[in-house]
């Protein structure tokens, strides 16, 4: 049986309503259920996060989004990007609803239990259904895999500069910058 949003939405509800919290995504017709990410990642996420705004916000180039943020794709699909990005002039006005588009920079970051084939799988669909960049975040690896249009592939690591032309034109991060620090 395929499923559809609104039976993601029941679902989401049912769960809220049992006090339990799991991201939902769906693909091709089958729920997907996620558990919390271990805290390394998260914590790359937020970096991210954190960076990116201090460039777009100024600028007011688009919206930022964490991995809460659910996309309808054109495929009829829901999914959340670990991070994200939509352009201003493609989401004007934030939506309390799912963003049916296709963000324009979709980011993975690996957790301790996921498998790369998987990540690497989902961030190659974004880019088949209209996103412009795409990046892996492997913190086991400590490198950044971006992925661009017309099968573009750039493996960075250490201090290596992240830049994204497309989208922020002028910022660059060293990928050292993403990875938590150590307390002493």
């Amino acid at each position: 049986m395929n499923l559809t949003i609104k039976d993601v939405e029941r679902l989401q509800q049912n769960l809220q309503e049992e006090q339990h919290d799991y991201q939902i995504e769906l693909q091709e017709g089958h729920i997907l259920l996620m558990g919390p990410s271990d805290i390394e990642s998260s914590e790359i996420g937020a970096q991210l996060i954190f960076l990116l705004k201090l460039w777009v916000n100024p600028r007011k180039l688009g919206r930022i989004f964490d991995s809460s943020g659910g996309f309808i794709m054109p495929n009829s699909d829901l999914r959340a990007p670990d991070v994200s990005f939509v352009a201003a002039a493609r989401l004007k006005r934030t939506l309390r609803d799912f963003a049916e588009l296709v963000p324009d920079l979709v980011v993975e970051i690996k957790s301790k239990t996921d498998r790369i084939s998987k990540l690497e799988e989902k961030v190659k669909l974004f880019l088949e259904l209209g996103a412009r960049v795409g990046m892996l975040i492997n913190p086991d690896e400590l490198t950044v895999i971006v992925y661009r249009l017309h099968g573009e592939v750039e493996v960075l690591a250490g201090e290596d500069k992240l830049t994204i032309v497309e989208l922020f034109p002028g910022w660059e991060v060293a990928i050292s910058e993403l990875w938590p620090p150590v307390f002493e």
